[in-house]
């Protein structure tokens, strides 16, 4: 078996998807989506293809290795997100050659259905706001029985900020615990947007209603400053969706900066690299939360791993209905958990009609605009 074409697709915002066809007619899928990048990830698809054209789609831990290891420049998040979904798309043609789901070829699942968060919060403290609010609170819990959500302080955030900013946010962290009750967890993601100072300060006015987490308190750059927020923090904090393979992960490990993992399947190396980081993270009793708040490709991917790790937490997702109208047959939530994927390969399939719809590139998570009132350029 060989590969013969490599093609890529841009169906929605914040989705790129790549799809392997080799000469025994099996197909593979792969989400290649770098938010804010929308073509740098796939000039490097077009570059890596001139490597893989010709090649067997089993070898996959040695094509991960030479498109890792072959150019004098290694990792960096365009590289590392179109190999992500290049080795997708090879495990999803792997698991269709033998009839298998993928979990089985990682070595047989270890859970029968993987516990997944939705995102939601309250963002607006106005009649309208809160009715809006409760609606979508309603709609998940109907929806998918979601037992957790993950929020965030949004817009810029100083180095330091008045009573009246802080005490906003708090004000609504604790009307989302007195709405969902002690028996919903809830998360809030500081989106690296502060100093640990300040992330610390607002994490103790939190503590009284018991968060899952803090995610990225701060910028990801510094790992002593995670620490630093880490010791001083009652509850666990979390951070990940935007290091890079297992060597950037190894400083967390190794200094115990965070609790909590987040790598991301279509950035951090794929599925391959995925399992790797999770093993590595088993051994410092730190537990993997995969984030995925992209397209429905990069969620199979994570569930394909999530089956197969023991020290899973829970999945990210951003809702039920998250762009999963570019997918055939999607999964259901029930009760907060997806069941484990039966069909050979990733277990989705894309809807063909619907990806070849080249969508027009809108902002994805870029700074472009994003300035402080001084003019300064803010952390998006």
């Amino acid at each position: 078996m060989k590969i013969v074409k490599i093609e890529q697709f841009f169906p929605r915002a914040r989705m790129r998807l790549v799809k392997i066809t080799t000469d025994s007619g099996l197909v593979g899928w792969g989400e290649t989506t770098l938010e804010g990048k929308p073509k740098s990830t796939w000039a490097a698809v077009e570059e890596l293809a001139d490597y893989l054209v010709g090649k067997d789609p089993l070898r996959i831990e040695h094509h991960w290795q030479h498109i890792y290891r072959s150019a004098f420049f290694r990792g960096g998040n365009v590289l590392m997100s179109a190999l992500s979904g290049i080795d997708q798309a090879l495990w999803d043609i792997a698991g269709k050659h033998f009839g298998v789901p993928i979990h089985t070829l990682l070595g047989g699942a270890v859970r029968d259905r993987v516990r997944v968060y939705a995102h939601w919060g309250i963002n607006d403290m106005s009649d309208e706001g809160l009715a809006k609010a409760k609606e979508h609170l309603d709609t998940l819990r109907n929806r998918g029985g979601y037992t957790a959500f993950k929020s965030g302080p949004s817009g810029k955030w100083r180095a330091h900020e008045p009573p009246a900013v802080v005490d906003e946010f708090v004000r609504r962290a604790y009307l989302m615990r007195d709405w969902v009750g002690q028996e919903v967890e809830l998360a809030f993601d500081f989106h690296g947007k502060m100093a640990p100072a300040l992330a610390i300060e607002i994490c103790h006015e939190l503590k009284g209603m018991r968060p899952m987490f803090v995610e990225e308190p701060v910028p990801q750059d510094n790992v002593d400053a995670l620490k630093l927020v880490a010791d001083h923090v009652p509850f666990p904090i979390a951070t990940g969706e935007r290091l890079l393979s297992r060597w950037e992960f190894r400083q967390i490990f190794e200094k115990q900066a965070a609790a909590f993992i987040q790598p991301d399947a279509s950035h951090a190396g794929g599925i391959t690299e995925l399992k790797k980081i999770a093993n590595m993270a088993e051994v410092y009793y730190i537990h993997t939360m995969p984030h995925c708040a992209i397209g429905p490709v990069a969620l199979a991917a994570c569930l394909q791993v999530d089956a197969v790790t023991l020290n899973f937490l829970i999945q990210e997702t951003v809702g039920p209905d998250w762009l999963m109208d570019v997918v055939e047959s999607p999964w259901k939530v029930v009760d907060g958990y997806i069941e484990l994927p039966t069909a050979p390969g990733l277990g989705v399939t894309p809807n063909e009609a619907e990806i070849v719809k080249r969508h027009q590139y809108a902002e994805e998570l870029g700074g472009e605009w994003f300035h402080e009132a001084d003019g300064s350029v803010a952390d998006w």
